[in-house]
């Protein structure tokens, strides 16, 4: 039921996520001690020193990456080294939310997932929905005077390349319209369709489009979307 996006450690460049491992390095939310099965048990007596190879680890796989780096090697296969001490950013759209809440705050969850899962949770009973009307889009990272330019299917565009990107910015670091259509046309022509689940239209009646009730999804609006490379 949820529609997914996460940040590539492939599209970003080394040395950003060097800087990010160094300064915000992901830590286990404990150190639970080792048990059959799958959920650890207690937390261990000697956490600091646990914490003190996980950061030892982290410097080592900081080494291997400036070398491979120097080596000229791609990001692609770098920055797979860092990625255990990476926190990722991970858009979600999603109109049922029951069962990911009900599966994912249970005592047996991993526990990382588990605080993030209870983070939603607290965001969505906290939240103050805005109220769209039949035919109104929801669009992710569209701004109202980008709405008002663009119309609607140009903005669902736009706001398809920036779920893709996990974010309003270019990897640049600009705000780009032209640059997200481009991007959006890509990922099109590739067949990469899970970016255009996110943008969505407010229906008349509560149906089921894709994973959303209520909405139908961008992606819906595409001719042959799920096979877009098929015959």
């Amino acid at each position: 039921m949820l529609s997914r996006n996460a940040a590539s450690s492939r599209a970003i460049p080394t040395s950003k996520l060097i800087q990010q491992v160094k300064d915000n390095p992901f830590f286990p939310a404990q150190w639970g001690s080792n048990r059959k099965g799958m959920v650890s048990g207690s937390e261990i007596q000697d956490s600091k020193k646990a914490s003190s190879f996980w950061l030892e680890a982290r410097d080592k796989a900081v080494f291997i990456a400036e070398a491979l780096s120097g080596l000229n090697v791609h990001k692609q296969h770098v920055n797979r080294i860092l990625e255990p001490f990476l926190w990722t950013t991970v858009i979600i759209s999603a109109t049922d939310w029951s069962n990911f809440i009900n599966l994912r705050t249970q005592l047996d969850a991993q526990p990382e997932f588990r605080a993030v899962a209870l983070l939603i949770k607290d965001a969505l009973e906290n939240s103050l929905p805005v109220m769209l009307k039949p035919d109104e889009w929801h669009l992710p990272y569209v701004s109202q005077e980008e709405r008002d330019r663009l119309g609607a299917f140009t903005a669902a565009s736009v706001a398809a390349a920036r779920c893709a990107r996990v974010s309003y910015l270019t990897h640049d670091g600009q705000r780009d319209t032209s640059r997200d259509i481009e991007l959006a046309d890509k990922l099109l022509s590739n067949g990469h369709m899970s970016p255009f689940e996110h943008p969505a239209m407010c229906l008349h009646v509560p149906a089921q489009w894709g994973n959303f009730t209520g909405f139908k999804q961008y992606r819906k609006f595409i001719p042959n979307e799920s096979d877009p490379k098929g015959r």
